[in-house]
């Protein structure tokens, strides 16, 4: 036994039911179907819209739409079925998402995520009030690429994404509706087509073609980058912002650094022979065990390059001009600093622990609360008072 439905009448939507026994072949169908229903069938569909040709394809109790030659209509659309005829396999809806139809059952819309908001829409008929187009589609203002991967998650439980597809509109659309599985599936999707972070040091080649890219009044901004075992030797850097920027074991041998700002860079185990560092920042800059041998830090218009609270464990600092350089709290234990100018520096709380300040000039050189237990003075240019140094 099966439900016979007819479809269209004179563009009206009139239903006829009947209960028929199915024998014989495809035909025998069609025959009894019009002499049933009163119409001429050529044509029958099952609940989903699926074309029946052959009559081995029908099961009992199934609900079949019979028409007399124009397509399957999705009778959800356009009005209600009889009473008694609305259960989940002819429960078929029409979706209008931002000017574009979609057709699906109601149970695909609810089953899966029952607490989503196309479930609260769909799940009682009427309950929300469904706006519906001149064709009986409900209504939904939101976009139909992003709409399409969800509706089709709902249906076979897979995320499948087209390519052109913004994986972050989808994932919008998924919190709009509330399909919190879904949700989880799309930020690691998500997470896994972000590019990994490129952390590989800029070489001198690049740096080189940034360089000639900037105009000499432009300052270049170079905070946070990674230089690090770059070779940067005899290069213009003057001016450059390298604050917090990594220049661990770079070579800035003869580099001008003039004015540079290195504040809590890292130039541990870095080459800085004979560099020109006038004026330059280095506040709380790490250059432990770096080599900064024959570097001039004394500028003749009496700027003065800050090296406050830096940490220069073990750095090498042998026959370098540092007039008036100002290494307030630093950290200079195991230094070797032979030979220095340091005329009228602020060493005022640095610690100088087993420093080597052999043949340093320290006229004028304020020392008060530094650390020079087993400091080397020999071969002093000039006497260190007493009121230099208070321990």
């Amino acid at each position: 036994m099966m439900w016979l439905m007819t479809s269209r009448s004179n563009d009206a939507l009139e239903f006829k039911v009947k209960v028929v026994a199915v024998y014989g072949t495809l035909s025998d169908l069609l025959s009894v179907a019009s002499s049933k229903l009163g119409i001429k069938a050529t044509s029958v569909y099952n609940g989903k819209g699926g074309l029946i040709d052959d009559i081995a394809l029908i099961r009992d109790d199934d609900v079949l739409f019979v028409c007399e030659g124009e397509p399957f209509i999705d009778p959800q659309t356009d009005s209600k079925l009889p009473e008694g005829l609305s259960g989940s396999h002819t429960d078929w809806l029409t979706l209008n998402v931002g000017g574009r139809y979609f057709t699906t059952t109601r149970s695909t819309l609810v089953n899966k995520e029952p607490d989503s908001m196309l479930a609260h829409m769909f799940k009682d008929k009427g309950v929300w009030g469904n706006k519906q187009d001149h064709r009986g589609a409900f209504l939904i203002d939101r976009s139909p690429e992003y709409f399409e991967p969800i509706l089709n998650y709902l249906r076979h439980g897979q995320l499948i994404v087209n390519d052109g597809i913004n994986l972050l509109g989808v994932l919008e659309e998924a919190r709009f509706f509330g399909i919190d599985s879904l949700i989880e599936h799309l930020e690691v999707a998500i997470k896994n087509s972000q590019p990994p972070e490129d952390h590989s040091p800029i070489s001198r080649k690049e740096f080189v073609r940034f360089l000639l890219a900037t105009p000499t009044k432009s300052e270049l901004r170079c905070q946070g980058l990674n230089f690090s075992g770059a070779d940067l030797s005899r290069l213009d850097l003057r001016y450059i912002n390298f604050k917090m920027a990594n220049l661990s074991r770079c070579n800035l041998a003869h580099a001008n650094l003039c004015c540079a700002n290195l504040e809590r860079a890292d130039l541990s185990g870095s080459v800085l022979d004979c560099a020109n560092l006038q004026g330059v920042k280095m506040l709380c800059s790490n250059a432990e065990g770096a080599s900064l041998k024959l570097c001039n830090f004394e500028d003749p218009s009496g700027l003065k390059a800050n090296l406050e609270g830096a940490n220069l464990k073990g750095v090498d600092m042998e026959g370098s001009q540092m007039t008036g350089i100002n290494l307030r709290v630093a950290t200079l234990k195991n230094a070797k600093l032979k030979n220095c100018n340091l005329r009228g520096a602020t060493l005022a709380g640095t610690d100088l622990e087993n420093c080597d300040l052999s043949g340093c000039d320290l006229q004028e050189a304020n020392l008060r609360g530094s650390n020079v237990k087993g400091a080397i003075f020999e071969e002093m240019l000039t006497p260190l008072h007493m009121s230099q140094s208070v321990r």
